[in-house]
């Protein structure tokens, strides 16, 4: 039997009268890769800003792990191990790789102004700082500043800082946005690898990443769950065609 991780219920969201998320009941399931997708304005940003608690709901209920978490803080709903990527991580742009890296492992040991210690303190993260570094493929950079790094290898940092926090599940937010093609399959077999001990829910408009990725996919559109189910069942689905593509193409 399959175990949900997070689950939301009749999740709602207005602004002023304007329903952007409008009773949305989400299901993902452990150790799954699960896409959020849609066109532009239905609701996807909106809804992982509410699930990572960056927006307070208007009504409705977040669940992770059996508990509701709301009422929750950002920060406490990263404690419990729901973890959104280049928003949780923070990359300075002068600091190398290493650096950020190690940054990133110290911040896991919940000391909120720890951030400029000793070399000596800092130099026991680098073991595991350096195992990081490599598992998302840049250890050929782990002395460059991340300023110089190229758009690409930017985001696999990024990921890297956000994996220091040890998530549980973590959320992505348009992961390949920007990328040229190379840099689109980098990013995707890296979320493919990082995938492999925790769960994962993704706002994805590359939907060839989405069908490479995805083992299910939730359909929003003006804010409510159009249809849910593998890619293959999604992409066949009239509705999903025109309300995705405003086309017979999906």
């Amino acid at each position: 039997m399959s175990e949900t991780i997070l689950a939301t219920e009749n999740l709602t969201k207005e602004f002023a009268g304007f329903v952007a998320v409008a009773n949305v009941n989400l299901r993902v399931e452990r150790g799954t890769i699960h896409a959020l997708i849609g066109p532009n304005g239905a609701g996807k940003t909106t809804c992982f800003n509410l699930l990572t608690k960056f927006l307070q709901p208007t009504q409705g209920r977040i669940v992770f792990k059996g508990r509701d978490i709301t009422a929750l803080a950002p920060a406490d709903v990263a404690q419990l191990g729901i973890v959104r990527s280049f928003q949780i991580s923070a990359v300075f742009p002068h600091l190398t790789v290493l650096e950020n890296v190690r940054i990133a492992l110290q911040r896991r040991r919940g000391a909120s102004f720890d951030f400029w210690r000793s070399k000596r303190v800092l130099d026991q993260f680098n073991e595991r700082a350096l195992k990081l570094v490599a598992d998302v493929g840049l250890s050929d950079v782990v002395h460059v500043a991340a300023v110089e790094l190229p758009y690409g290898r930017k985001r696999a940092l990024e990921i890297a800082t956000t994996l220091a926090l040890d998530p549980e599940m973590l959320l992505l937010d348009e992961p390949t946005a920007g990328m040229g093609h190379e840099d689109v399959a980098r990013i995707a077999a890296l979320i493919k690898s990082v995938s492999a001990n925790r769960t994962i829910l993704m706002v994805e408009h590359n939907l060839s990443v989405v069908e490479n990725l995805c083992q299910r996919i939730t359909v929003l559109t003006r804010g409510r769950v159009l249809t849910e189910g593998d890619y293959q069942t999604v992409s066949n689905n009239p509705e999903v065609r025109e309300a995705y593509m405003g086309t017979g193409h999906a």
